[in-house]
């Protein structure tokens, strides 16, 4: 397996890595928890390295899924978790944004428990709290750094000037924000400031939430779960208008003798050295097949037609609910 560093800050992963909250939240109900352990422990024997988590999928079960399942193998990979979310006590579900220092700490302890470590390798701020200077909520990274508590600070769905000013406390070691080729918005100024900045990129949802691989049409129904049900982007109507998206990356791999989703991936491979996706997946033939997209290489003129023909159909829809809009990229 290939590896990358994120930004400049030493941190080193594997070029792709897993996604684990589709596992435990968000994409319909949970896997079995020992199918869970199963599928991240063959990432592991495949040379993944880098694995996602947060305190709120589940809220908590995919913290303890991911912190057993990679007891064992510990000192061999990166564990990525995030804070900033105020969860409602009796019900679990997120209630709002809560960035205070304070509670930062306090969900590092419990994170640390759940994950069975002494120490949370990558710690992100989920979503920027308005109501808490982002100094200070670097400053209480800092201090669980200073500890020993965590190794790395990283930000999701920041934009630019929050970004700069919370690496003039804390150096970002990275971003973590939607960006795939049906959304591209970070390449206007986000990447520009990372680059600048010696800041990794973690892309989430780089195969667009499963619409990218062509396993979904406008006739796919989604458990009464998945977060895909109230996307804008997810309606039928939208989804028959995207699918000339997907059926221009399907020409591409065909082409390459790959798969769609191998073409996303290696699209987002070649965008920069420092990029590492993270797709998520609860099934070990979709893990084999993201992991080979490492081995697909897109030549300067394979991307130039990729990004040619894509760049003319518009993608349809918002990627969020208008509830979520108002937490990210501020």
């Amino acid at each position: 397996m290939q590896k990358r560093e994120l930004g400049k800050s030493n941190l080193q992963v594997s070029a792709i890595g897993l996604g684990c909250m589709g596992m435990s939240f968000g994409l319909g109900p949970a896997i079995d928890k020992q199918e869970g352990i199963s599928l991240i422990r063959a990432a592991v024997e495949r040379g993944v390295t880098f694995f996602d988590t947060a305190e709120v999928y589940g809220p908590f079960t995919n913290e303890e899924l991911v912190g057993e399942a990679l007891a064992p193998v510990r000192k061999q990979v990166v564990i990525a978790t995030k804070f900033g979310f105020k969860l409602d006590p009796n019900t679990g579900k997120q209630a709002g944004v809560d960035s205070r220092p304070e509670h930062i700490k306090q969900v590092a302890e419990a994170s640390l428990k759940r994950l069975r470590t002494d120490s949370i390798d990558l710690f992100y701020q989920h979503r920027v709290d308005p109501e808490v200077p982002i100094e200070d909520v670097a400053g209480a990274v800092k201090d669980l750094i200073q500890q020993g508590k965590v190794k790395h600070f990283g930000l999701s769905e920041a934009g630019v000037q929050i970004i700069r000013r919370a690496h003039k406390v804390q150096p970002v070691t990275a971003l973590q924000s939607e960006y795939s080729l049906w959304w591209r918005e970070p390449e206007a100024q986000i990447i520009p400031v990372l680059e600048e900045l010696g800041i990794g990129f973690v892309p989430f949802s780089p195969l667009g939430k499963g619409f990218l691989t062509g396993k979904i049409t406008e006739n796919t129904t989604f458990h009464q779960n998945d977060f895909r049900n109230i996307v804008p982007r997810f309606t039928p109507e939208n989804r028959r208008a995207n699918q000339a998206l997907v059926d221009l990356i399907a020409r591409f791999a065909q082409l390459k003798k790959a798969t769609p989703a191998q073409i996303a991936l290696a699209w987002l491979l070649a965008q920069k050295p420092w990029i590492v996706p993270i797709p998520g997946t609860t099934k070990l033939n979709r893990l084999d097949e993201n992991i080979g997209a490492i081995n697909l290489e897109l030549s300067t003129d394979d991307l130039r037609q990729i990004d040619s023909a894509t760049g003319r159909v518009p993608v349809q829809g918002e990627r969020y609910p208008e509830s979520f809009q108002k937490l990210v990229n501020r």
